[in-house]
């Protein structure tokens, strides 16, 4: 009587010659513990500018990050690649410690802290465009990974990056400039 293979096991057949899914597994879960940092951020920030142009500028933003952070959680599923709770748990507690940085301001929201918040977001969505690039190459090699929607998503990025970039320049100039 033969037992079932292992979900390990499983996995490892199901994953293309050439691919490493234990690296796989470590590199997807480590995007999730950013992208649960940046689900928190963009959230935060959006609720911080509620009310002004800013925050309607950030509000689909922070919308389409948890989208996003959705879309990783089902590719992860697709490929057979379970969650690391624990790294989960750190991306949301980096996003929490993030909070306590020095703004200039004792109390309050600072165009400092705004600026900074807005640079930790568009380092985290060019970490996101460097996954839907990957995986994009990658599914030329791997038929449970949907190309299509690996460019939608990448696009959608990429348009993400072009308003946080926006309004990253605007909040620097109010910053850094005298009386700003």
């Amino acid at each position: 009587m033969n037992a079932s293979p292992s979900p390990v096991a499983r996995r490892q057949r199901r994953t293309p010659p050439g691919v490493d899914a234990k690296l796989l597994g470590i590199y997807l879960n480590d995007h999730l513990a950013g992208a649960t940092a940046g689900t928190g951020r963009a959230a935060r920030l959006a609720r911080t500018a509620r009310g002004s142009a800013l925050g309607r500028a950030l509000e689909p933003v922070a919308a389409e990050i948890a989208e996003d952070r959705a879309a990783l959680l089902a590719i992860m599923r697709d490929l057979g690649i379970p969650v690391r709770r624990y790294k989960v748990c750190a991306g949301w507690a980096a996003e929490r410690a993030g909070r306590l940085k020095p703004n200039g301001h004792l109390v309050g929201p600072s165009p400092l802290g705004i600026l900074l918040d807005l640079e930790g977001l568009r380092l985290g969505i060019e970490g996101k465009v460097a996954v839907w690039q990957s995986l994009r190459r990658l599914s030329a090699a791997d038929g449970r990974l949907d190309a299509a929607r690996l460019d939608t998503l990448l696009e959608r990025a990429r348009r993400q990056q072009d308003t946080v970039e926006e309004w990253r320049v605007r909040q620097a100039d109010e910053a850094l400039h005298a009386g700003g």
